[in-house]
């Protein structure tokens, strides 16, 4: 056991654990110190059980149409057989993620630790000290809870993966990624659904049409939607939690859930006192190399507060290993990077929203509707959403949106053209794989509608 190294990562998370990885692949010293289980929030607790969770509440949906082709389905959901089989997959991934830092001799410390100055941590549970060269902060974000009487009452998506016993309803309060998310898990799952959100439509910050899209499909799947209304106050009934709302309204649920975003995981890390400058929203500082206020000590991921998704952190993670131990400076590229929101139906986005892409130029805006061929023997009236933004006259493709079923696979691969460059002609040079829903992203013939000089025509 050694208390210096070259690198000491807090936080065995994505960000932290590629970055202690590639930094020992290069020749550093390094030590990882985790206090709760390898693989951080996603691995943990958020996008990998998430995501089985949703293909679990998906079933439900596949049942539905499964008689109008030709099947007859007599199905029954067990709760515990989830959670039991979700927790061996998550426990493989730790075990994945362990032996990915052994290999190249990263030493991992299971403990609390702190910042105690610039080349300094200490370990509280055992109560001493590691001088490192560097330090790298990764200790990703933690769910916000509103400080309202009963806020105790509530659970968060860290314990929603865990719950003994489905309840027969929940309240979730949020309009984000992980409230739309949860929402579709659970009323999949037949569970009573109702998400309230202070705003007048969810997913903020995305383009209309998917949000109103999205907004459609979950009431269809029986989501109640509340709009321009907090949850002021929590009190248990029974066994039931009744949830009194900023309108004085009060109602019982089974469950109730904070959805209300995330704040970064700063508290007691001694970072102030060391000299890091942290921003007003409590996310740790940070330049272009990830590099803090402090010249040895760096931060990446959710930490940062600068994207808040997986794939970035682990980016981050790489490149300041590449900057800081492979003299390699390489600094991540936050403008253009395509998210997913797994609800039902699904979004997948990259590049500019139509107001972003028309205050900056005048653009082409392509629009596809239907009804997924899944749902076409049926009665399900969804339908997807296709959308491409281009520069004018079929220009450099600036945004592209798809709301419906594959929606993030088609996004990943977009991704890949949109960052080269492509164009409209490029798109339109493809030829389509039919049938599928992203042929029409290469069959557009003519705009829906355009902006010029920032005003809309057509459409």
């Amino acid at each position: 056991m050694s208390n210096s190294y070259d690198l000491v990562v807090i936080g065995a998370g994505s960000g932290g654990v590629r970055a202690a990885r590639m930094a020992a692949t290069y020749g550093a010293k390094v030590a990882i110190v985790e206090e709760f289980r390898v693989g951080g929030t996603c691995v943990i607790r958020g996008c990998v059980p998430k995501k089985l969770y949703v293909y679990a509440s998906r079933f439900n949906d596949l049942f539905d149409v499964a008689a109008s082709f030709g099947w007859q389905v007599d199905a029954s959901f067990d709760w515990p057989t989830l959670v039991a089989n979700k927790e061996k997959e998550i426990t493989r991934l730790e075990a994945a993620y362990v032996a990915n830092l052994e290999k190249p001799g990263v030493e991992i410390i299971r403990d609390r630790a702190v910042v105690a100055g610039p080349n300094t941590v200490r370990l509280l549970g055992q109560d001493r000290e590691l001088s490192a060269k560097y330090i790298l902060v990764a200790t990703g974000g933690r769910p916000f809870v509103p400080a309202i009487p009963g806020a105790e009452l509530g659970i968060t998506s860290n314990e929603a993966f865990d719950l003994p016993a489905l309840p027969h309803s929940i309240l979730i309060e949020g309009g984000g990624y992980i409230a739309v998310e949860f929402a579709t898990i659970f009323a999949g799952l037949g569970v009573h659904t109702t998400i309230v959100y202070r705003g007048d439509a969810l997913l903020r910050g995305f383009d209309y049409d998917m949000r109103k899209g999205l907004e459609a499909g979950l009431i269809e799947r029986g989501i109640k939607l509340i709009y321009q209304k907090t949850i002021a106050a929590l009190a248990r009934s029974g066994s039931d939690i009744d949830a009194t709302f900023s309108d004085g309204v009060t109602a019982p649920y089974g469950a109730v859930m904070f959805a209300t975003g995330r704040s970064a995981n700063v508290d007691g890390l001694g970072l102030e006192a060391a000299g890091v400058r942290l921003q007003a929203n409590g996310t740790v500082a940070v330049d272009a190399f990830s590099q803090t206020s402090v010249p040895s000590i760096y931060a990446v991921g959710d930490v940062t507060g600068r994207a808040a998704l997986t794939p970035v952190a682990i980016r981050e993670g790489w490149y300041f290993a590449e900057t800081v131990f492979n003299n390699n400076p390489m600094a991540v590229d936050h403008s253009e990077i395509p998210t997913a929101v797994f609800a039902e139906p699904e979004i997948g986005v990259v590049g500019l929203t139509e107001p972003e892409a028309a205050m900056l130029e005048d653009i082409d805006v392509y629009v596809s509707r239907f009804r997924p061929m899944m749902n076409t023997l049926s009665s399900r009236t969804g339908r997807m959403v296709l959308k491409l933004i281009t520069r004018k006259d079929g220009g450099k493709v600036l945004g592209v949106h798809i709301l419906g079923p594959g929606a993030a696979e088609m996004i990943q691969l977009v991704a890949i053209a949109t960052g080269m460059g492509a164009t409209k002609a490029d798109f339109d040079r493809t030829i389509a794989l039919h049938p599928s829903a992203a042929e029409e992203l290469v069959t557009f013939k003519a705009p829906s509608y355009t902006y010029r000089n920032g005003k809309k025509i057509g459409g």
